[in-house]
């Protein structure tokens, strides 16, 4: 076995395959660029090394660097993780011609499964059925427009070199065609450093169903069940599950075997995904193989009681897998969600900054792999998935509670989650049921949801007495403690003439919080907008401690209940029972937004960016006169690009960034002179439309 191993990788698949290096005694050895110098995968290795500047193909993509680190090290393999190079055949070249293992398949099997067109010739070979679809050499506008029209639309265009949602586009009329074929292009080249696409009928609702398979090094493939990853959100998987209750016994059987052959075709060794398409009459197509560990592998690990890191390691070694087909037997029922740095209540737009606090839910049957800590700060640079939480149970029933359960007991302050829509997704029918495709996102709208801006009373309550016992805080106390001369914490009498009121604002509606010291110290009583809480009499006290920084208990006569807050700006962040509630506060006048008050003019439009990010490409020029939602510019961030359009049709003021352009978030892109007369008509019009 190994003595030193180097990932090729960062965030929670390092510190995933760290943990079962260590588990084998293996020294393991980090990478990191400037960005992460900090980062949890760092802090976790026994020694990490640099490997250049943030943006991925400095770093995570620069095959040098980490070839050179490895050496540095003494490495004597390199796991690549997901994502990244772990799908790069040079890299594997590179790693043999180094002399150094590389703990995946041959490049030749990277090779042949990563041209998605190429994979599909040879599965076709080995009798594996695939979607109908255009995988010529000939790819210029004309061409692909015309194969599109043969193959009948809905078509989808879809990166040749990579997967994960890159560099693909759904185009269901001729007239879309040729944005979106630059699109995919764009991202493809941007993800994959390769623009070739191909196409392929879209399947209308399937399921996602992908079968896990290992392989050795002695000819001895199998695989080990499959996982459903149909619930997905800009083809990109949210929740994946293991089994797939859509299976019966022998279309699993059938399923498996094909996967197999499918390995087979390719001269597979080490660990890979085979993914299909199952419609609801039961045929199943090939989609691609993934010659890499996936992101869901934890639902597999769960259900058949195999650590598959482990494995990969074992049979890069050399060694035989421990096992047979016959010998594996799945128990149980697993459930993955994927946590995002995504901010529901903005369009799903990426989150970044410093999370302020990170609290997994701990509980028997519960697990949860993350790439980040309390403090960490989550980059524009990279993929904005910052945990998994992964739930068993004997059933299916049992994983979805809980799952529930430990969506409840989540905290994450500091940047926006995707925990609302999960959370949604958890209490939603069809889900429960069971009963889902890989259009359940758009078929069940959830995003009012998970958008919502109730206000739970707990929730300002906490608010104000954390923003209370900060205030007590000193530099001694290092932290929100009671200090030493604080009236509101102290056991001395306090009189209603010593009330505070805190304000905040969320939605449309102002909160004013009273908090009124009780006699004896004992607490206080409460009003929120002058009436008592939590009872019409106001005689119940409330009292706060702290327990750790941001982890607040509260006292509501003889029930206690824990709070996370934070203070994000001016605003205050609150986690409750897995809900997290941003709580603006009245902003201070700002000198310069002061002096240039007078100089706004009506009728213009201040178009900024809604995060840090690269402009991809710039639509329009100063003059040019735009329609209402037309596209203006084209941000890209954390690997996805966002589209900025125009709220109302006018004339281009200002542009004042180029492509090339890096920008911070809040950045101003485009200012746009609509005029009143056509603002006017543009609500007017999308009034009527709703």
């Amino acid at each position: 076995m190994f003595e030193s191993v180097l990932i090729a990788n960062r965030g929670e698949i390092a510190v995933r395959v760290m943990a079962a290096c260590q588990e084998m005694g293996i020294r393991t050895i980090a990478v990191y660029s400037d960005a992460d110098r900090n980062a949890l995968h760092v802090r976790r290795a026994d020694a990490a090394y640099p490997i250049g500047p943030a943006p991925a193909r400095d770093s995570y993509l620069n095959i040098a660097a980490i070839i050179r680190a490895a050496k540095e090290s003494g490495a004597e393999a390199i796991h690549p993780g997901y994502g990244f190079l772990s799908e790069n055949a040079d890299f594997a070249e590179a790693c043999a011609n180094a002399g150094i293992v590389f703990i995946g398949p041959p490049a030749e099997a990277i090779r042949l499964m990563g041209s998605k067109t190429a994979a599909k010739r040879a599965v076709e070979a080995a009798g594996v059925p695939t979607v109908p679809g255009y995988a010529g050499e000939q790819r210029d506008l004309r061409t692909m427009q015309r194969e599109a029209g043969r193959i009948g639309y809905p078509v989808m265009i879809k990166a040749a070199a990579g997967g994960g949602g890159k560099g693909m586009r759904v185009v269901r009329q001729r007239e879309d065609f040729a944005e979106a074929l630059a699109a995919a292009q764009r991202e493809a080249l941007a993800a994959f450093g390769d623009d070739s696409v191909f196409l392929e009928k879209l399947i209308v609702a399937p399921r996602h169903v992908e079968f896990q398979v290992l392989a050795d090094q002695h000819g001895n493939v199998i695989h080990l069940g499959e996982r459903d990853c149909s619930i997905q959100r800009r083809h990109q998987k949210v929740v994946e599950e293991s089994p797939c209750i859509a299976l019966t016994p022998e279309l699993r059987a059938q399923m498996g075997d094909a996967a197999v052959r499918a390995a087979r075709a390719a001269g597979y060794v080490n660990a890979g995904t085979c993914e299909f398409l199952l419609d609801s009459a039961g045929n199943y197509y090939f989609l691609e193989m993934n010659t890499r560990l996936q992101v869901e592998h934890p639902v597999t690990e769960l259900v058949t009681g195999l650590d598959l890191v482990r494995l990969q390691l074992l049979v890069a070694a050399g060694e035989s897998l421990p096992f047979t087909q016959e010998q594996i037997s799945p128990r149980g029922h697993a459930i993955e969600v994927r946590l995002y740095a995504e901010d529901p209540a903005n369009g799903y737009l990426p989150s970044t900054g410093a999370v302020q606090y990170f609290q997994p839910p701990v509980a028997p049957g519960v697990r949860v792999d993350a790439g980040i800590a309390t403090g960490d700060e989550v980059s524009v640079h990279y993929d904005p998935m910052l945990a998994k939480l992964i739930v068993y149970g004997a059933d299916r029933m049992m994983a979805v509670e809980r799952l529930r359960w430990a969506l409840d007991h989540l905290a994450v302050l500091g940047v926006a989650t995707n925990a609302p829509l999960l959370r949604a997704i958890a209490n939603e029918q069809d889900f429960t049921a069971g009963t889902t495709s890989t259009a359940y996102l758009e078929t069940h709208d959830l995003s009012a949801i998970a958008e919502q801006r109730i206000v739970e009373p707990l929730a300002l309550v906490a608010a104000a007495c954390w923003e209370t016992l900060a205030a007590s805080a000193t530099p001694q106390t290092h932290g929100l403690t009671n200090g030493r001369y604080n009236p509101w914490t102290s056991r001395t009498a306090a009189g209603n003439s010593a009330s505070r009121t805190f304000r905040y604002h969320r939605g449309n509606e102002d909160y004013h919080v009273t908090l009124t010291p009780v006699a004896a110290g004992t607490g206080y009583t409460v009003a929120i907008n002058n009436k008592p809480f939590p009872t019409s009499d106001g005689t119940v006290p409330i009292s706060a401690t702290v327990e750790a920084d941001h982890c607040l208990t509260l006292a509501i006569g003889d029930a206690r209940t824990q709070v996370a807050v934070a203070r994000h700006g001016f605003d205050i962040q609150v986690s409750y029972r897995g809900e997290n509630c941003t709580l603006p506060k009245p902003r201070p006048l700002d000198v310069d937004t002061s002096a240039h008050a007078s100089e706004h003019q009506a009728g213009r439009q201040a178009l900024t960016a809604p995060m840090a990010g690269t402009i991809i490409k710039v639509n329009v020029a100063e003059g040019d006169q735009v329609t209402a939602h037309q596209p203006l510019v084209v941000l890209g961030a954390m690997k996805m690009e966002h589209a900025i359009t125009s709220p109302y049709p006018g004339r281009i003021l200002r542009v004042p960034h180029g492509a090339g352009d890096v920008v911070p978030g809040g950045e101003l892109l485009v200012e746009l002179d609509t005029g009143e007369e056509a603002k006017a008509a543009t609500d007017e019009a999308d009034d009527l439309l709703k």
